[in-house]
């Protein structure tokens, strides 16, 4: 349901999803806007209302008083953090940090175990070979500031 989520925001606020990965209590995703545009926020608010709205309540968390007075699931954070991409550098330890976040998260050993990822897009693409991640990688662990 997430993945049609995505395409129907993206069907009427372009974007480019460069990367991501959905992990079960968060997700991290690289995207390319327009030229020009600079509304990240409309984008994960359309998302975040619409995946609200379809998801079964089995999946929602309970929600406090707080949120019950916005009409706000429990599904999502009240805010994201954004970062703006400086160079290839930059794209490149960033998607490293996503693909590798399953293993980081002790979830699987190996970002290839992870399904919910678009390493293996960049497998299929030539970009990692399958084994990438599995000894480990070294890299600032505070990418994400996570």
């Amino acid at each position: 349901m997430l993945r049609s989520v995505f395409r129907s925001v993206m069907d009427k606020h372009p974007f480019c999803m460069d990367a991501i990965v959905l992990l079960p209590d968060h997700l991290h995703c690289i995207w390319t806007l327009p030229h020009d545009d600079y509304n990240f926020s409309t984008r994960w608010n359309l998302i975040k209302g619409s995946f609200s709205r379809q998801c079964s309540c089995h999946f929602k968390g309970k929600a406090s008083s707080s949120r019950q007075t916005k009409r706000e699931a429990a599904v999502w954070q009240r805010r994201f953090w954004e970062h703006a991409i400086r160079d290839e550098n930059d794209f490149e330890r960033h998607v490293e940090y996503i693909h590798y976040n399953p293993v980081k998260h002790n979830l699987v050993d190996s970002p290839n175990k992870w399904p919910y990822s678009s390493f293996h897009t960049y497998v299929r693409n030539g970009l990692y070979d399958a084994d990438w991640g599995a000894g480990g990688i070294g890299f600032d662990d505070d990418v994400w500031g996570e």
